[in-house]
């Protein structure tokens, strides 16, 4: 059956400013954009469904280009520690967790950030202790790379004083005592004393997600959930249950953590194979941590910590290792680098194993220098940025970088002026899901809640059509699929996301309250604003 999309602005994003009246869709395909008579003519005596948009404003639909999708879920059915104030806000959240669950059940919450608070201190297992001694307590930072335990949850984990530091990780100590805090790989020594994750949690948690996705525009997301909920398989069926056999299309383009990736390639599976809507893409590494713990792997020491440059999550000779390893499975690589050292480290390992006409993905890309951007202009590469990063990283990241070594930093205008492909995400749920929050981000370069509209970075600002194209074209390119997917076009995907108001006559700051009217996938509307 065909459908025909007319009555508003529609946005093919081909190029700036590029509109069309109206648009015909068939099984999912975009089949002819022009006049709505012209179109209803070239429909002859096919039956033809009116979609009225009522004036509204359509885009290609949104695609998220780094998230943890399930990790979102788990954050909405969760303790949501991300809007608090302070220290003590969390603490009392965790009290009065206990007072609600039986004696020996976990609590767990998500997205403590230390660096929004007046008094910057994270919480200790002493202190989650007087609260809940007789629960065991897990909280994990909004970057997730780092998480704070209670003593119950150090004594179930068999992690003392005396527990080395595993290979990429730090157990955090003062005064040679545990302080509950675990960076980066030592977090995976809780994995056993953790609660065994059922399907049913996974697939709840998905399709959680996946509506709180469509509510805000989001028609796909490239996604790593692979590795953290138990083996390859179980993990994958979760997406093939949820999205395909139950009916809920969102095209999910699913980055393969090293981890796994014998499961994977024993399976069967290769680079893009996959379904309609649940597709395999990358080998996915994480090259170092992250800023707000102080594990990006710098090439200088931490202005705010000298001596203290970082954490390697792999050797460089271990990262060469894994791209070779993602080349004999004819795999581009997506790595997380946050810190310039790590950035270096990935260049050279790119550059000793090139792609075989792949598109490598470099994620975060924060922290960089003049000769990196000059490396990386020269390989095919995409770097999936988070715009809203900014908001939520200054102005605290000055002190910790140093304010005389921020030039290239956060720089998206530079790259992509230089060529860079870049693509954009949010790394949901380390920052909000929400695109539209995203694109103000990219183009105010501003903090929602500052009434001072202080701006980090003023010639880094994006224009309105480069905030949107990093969710729509530039998330299809990044994926591969900048010849079917991610703008308006013949033989393109049905995907839309239609917004209440034009992004591109408003003041960027209406962004932050615009709802989305209605999310299209595949042809399909999956979500109407009541």
């Amino acid at each position: 059956m065909l459908q025909l999309f007319k009555n508003g602005t529609i946005y093919t994003m081909e190029e700036e400013g590029s509109t069309v009246e109206a648009v015909l869709t068939s099984n999912g395909k975009i089949k002819a954009v022009g006049s709505e008579d012209e179109l209803l003519a070239s429909a002859g005596n096919e039956e033809v469904t009116t979609v009225d948009l009522e004036g509204k404003t359509m885009f290609p639909g949104f695609v998220d280009s780094h998230l943890h999708i399930v990790g979102v879920g788990e954050t909405l059915l969760r303790l949501d520690l991300s809007e608090m104030k302070s220290k003590q806000e969390v603490i009392d959240a965790v009290a009065k967790k206990a007072a609600e669950l039986p004696k020996g059940e976990w609590i767990q919450g998500d997205g403590w950030n230390e660096n929004q608070w007046e008094d910057a201190s994270v919480p200790t297992a002493e202190e989650l202790d007087a609260v809940a001694p007789d629960h065991p307590v897990i909280l994990k930072r909004i970057c997730r790379h780092a998480l704070v335990v209670n003593s119950f949850a150090l004594f179930l984990a068999r992690i003392d004083e005396q527990t080395p530091d595993p290979e990429g990780g730090v157990i955090e100590k003062f005064n040679g005592k545990l302080t509950g805090q675990l960076k980066d790989t030592a977090q995976d020594l809780m994995i056993p004393a953790l609660p065994p994750i059922e399907d049913e949690y996974i697939q709840k948690s998905l399709k959680t997600a996946l509506e709180h996705a469509w509510s805000l525009g989001l028609t796909g997301g490239h996604t790593e959930d692979l590795s953290y909920y138990g083996d390859f398989t179980r993990t994958y069926r979760a997406f093939q249950k949820v999205i395909e056999e139950d009916g809920r299309p969102f095209r999910a383009h699913l980055l393969v953590h090293h981890h796994v990736i014998e499961d994977w390639h024993r399976q069967g599976h290769s680079f893009r194979s996959g379904s309609r809507y649940v597709e395999f893409g990358a080998m996915k590494i994480f090259a170092d941590g992250a800023l707000g713990g102080r594990t990006a792997l710098l090439k200088n020491d931490y202005a705010d910590m000298p001596g203290e440059k970082g954490v390697a999550i792999h050797s460089p000779e271990k990262l060469k290792q894994l791209v070779w390893k993602a080349r004999q499975y004819d795999m581009p690589v997506a790595v997380h680098t946050i810190g310039d050292q790590a950035f270096e480290y990935m260049l050279d390992a790119i550059e000793a194993y090139p792609s075989n006409g792949e598109r490598d993905r470099l994620i975060h890309a924060q922290i960089l220098d003049e000769e990196l951007i000059k490396r990386a202009e020269k390989l095919p590469i995409v770097l999936d940025i988070q715009p809203r990063f900014v908001p939520s990283d200054f102005p605290w990241v000055q002190d910790r970088i140093g304010k005389d070594r921020m030039q290239w930093n956060y720089a998206w205008k530079t790259l992509m002026d230089r060529g860079i492909a870049c693509a954009g995400g949010s790394d949901a749920p380390i920052e909000p899901v929400d695109p539209l929050l995203g694109i103000h981000a990219a183009v105010t370069r501003t903090k929602p809640d500052d009434p001072n509209k202080t701006v980090y970075g003023e010639s880094e600002k994006l224009s309105m059509y480069e905030g949107i194209s990093l969710f729509t074209k530039c998330s299809a390119y990044a994926c591969h699929h900048e010849h079917d997917r991610g703008v308006i076009k013949p033989g393109f995907a049905a995907d839309f996301t239609v917004l209440e108001a034009n992004p591109f006559k408003q003041e960027p700051d209406e962004l932050l309250t615009m709802k989305v009217e209605r999310t299209i996938v595949d042809g399909k509307t999956v979500y109407t604003r009541v």
